[in-house]
């Protein structure tokens, strides 16, 4: 058990410098630079370039910069932005919040659909409902993110007028957020329900386009999971004693289809977290994402390396904690 830990953490290292690496490296291949960006294409004095250049350090050599990146990242300093002048750290710290309750609405409402209609496909193989969840699941996973998003803005906001089309509450809710998370802080905050309410609203459409593939993974595979465990001997056993169908199905069978169901749990929620890009472009969601997408405009360098390496680490450790989860879960991993 102790070697299985200890191998599961030493992988989290290469996996950390490689997303590192990949990070630096593609935005500098980018056309463009940080310091053009900021003086404009007709700006550039190339003393006034060469100055910049030197105090943003970016004369050095790039495995240079790779390397002093990496020494700051070590003692947890991102950088500096380029352009807002604000510790890398203190942005994304800021942002975050707002990912993490989109992604947290979207995973919720995805559990609470996808698991009951995988169920209900599973027990009713062959039916109308089982082919019904079967296609609408391979059509949720076909749909890009970005159709899907103003195919909903146009319909729900635009032609109905019942969600509103960017942002996170209302502009006339002036909160003070004390957790970062507007529903909680609108629920106890001054504007009571009605602030409550808009930032529900503000929030169904980016989580309801955000949680679509994952919603379609999870009916899938609650169902293929069931119906593999529903063929086991201990189910028949189980059957033969004469226990009744909603025990057999939820107490035996059920309990042991979640086992690769809570990989894939962690899986599709570490997916969210990077995949809220689309998301957050399209409805305006000050989110990590979205300030990510800015920051590659701009080329500001720091912000996306640490912002990068912050979502890996966030996905390496989760990807972790729902590895020791199944190892709990299913003792026979725990010798691998």
């Amino acid at each position: 058990m102790a070697l299985s830990v200890l191998k599961k953490f030493l992988t989290v290292i290469p996996t950390l410098i490689g997303a590192s690496l990949i990070a630096f490296a593609l935005i500098r291949m980018v056309p463009g630079d940080p310091v053009t960006n900021l003086l404009g294409e007709r700006g550039g004095d190339p003393a006034v370039v060469a100055e910049m250049n030197q105090k943003l350090g970016l004369d050095k050599p790039a495995w240079e910069q790779y390397f002093i990146f990496i020494k700051n990242a070590c003692v947890g300093d991102m950088g500096t932005s380029i352009v807002s002048k604000r510790p890398v750290s203190e942005e994304f710290w800021s942002r975050f919040p707002a990912t993490l309750e989109l992604s947290v609405v979207s995973m919720v409402w995805a559990l609470v659909l996808g698991l009951p209609f995988g169920i209900l496909a599973a027990l009713k193989r062959n039916s109308v409902l089982d082919y019904a969840v079967i296609g609408t699941s391979l059509i949720g996973y076909s749909m890009p993110i970005f159709w899907w998003g103003l195919i909903l803005v146009i319909f729900f906001s635009v032609n109905l007028g019942w969600f509103p089309v960017s942002g996170r509450i209302g502009i006339e809710y002036d909160l003070v957020s004390k957790t970062g998370f507007l529903l909680i802080d609108s629920w106890f905050g001054e504007g009571g329900f009605l602030a409550f309410k808009s930032a529900v609203k503000h929030l169904v459409l980016p989580a309801l386009v955000l949680g679509t593939i994952p919603l379609a993974v999870i009916a899938r595979m609650t169902r293929s999971s069931l119906l593999e465990v529903l063929g086991e001997d201990f189910v028949r056993t189980a059957k033969a004693k004469g226990l009744s169908h909603y025990r057999v199905v939820i107490i035996h069978a059920l309990r042991n289809a979640l086992i690769p169901i809570v990989t894939v749990f962690g899986l599709l929620f570490g997916s969210l977290l990077t995949g809220a890009i689309l998301t957050e472009t399209i409805f305006s969601w000050p989110g990590v994402g979205r300030w990510l997408v800015k920051s590659v405009e701009a080329r500001d360098y720091p912000v996306i390396q640490g912002g990068v390496l912050y979502i890996a680490s966030m996905v390496v450790l989760l990807n972790l904690v729902i590895d020791f989860m199944y190892m709990w879960v299913y003792p026979k991993m725990r010798s691998k």
